[in-house]
């Protein structure tokens, strides 16, 4: 078994319930980490046979750059059930940070994190 983490994808989205969210938008940061077999793979070498980081990635872009919602919680939950679904992974971590969010005090992040499969990362 092994742990794959693919940590601070950046991208700016327009995400969010208030009116300047939708239409200035603002930076998200991404971490997803997936617990699964890595046995496979070692012994092929092929890419078929492993997860691959750079659809992961892909998958991440197009939920923060192309799609909208409203909540942090319906990102972070939507990108964690495509992931899981596509790579049924033993387990699933994945992290949503809204950066500078419009808020009327300083902070320099909101995130969720959520957890998928029968292995706790």
């Amino acid at each position: 078994m092994g742990i794959l983490r693919i940590m601070g994808m950046s991208f700016y989205g327009y995400h969010g319930v208030s009116q300047a969210e939708k239409e200035l938008g603002t930076r998200f940061e991404v971490d997803v980490e997936i617990d699964f077999d890595t046995k496979k793979a070692s012994e092929s070498g092929k890419l078929a046979d492993t997860i691959n980081y750079e659809q992961v990635y892909e998958i991440t872009r197009k939920h923060i750059t192309e799609k909208k919602f409203h909540l942090l919680e319906s990102i972070t939950e939507s990108l964690a059930d495509e992931i899981f679904a596509l790579f049924k992974p033993e387990g699933l971590k994945v992290r949503v940070r809204k950066l500078s969010p419009p808020f009327p005090g300083q902070l320099n992040y909101v995130e969720l994190e959520v957890t998928r499969g029968s292995k706790a990362l």
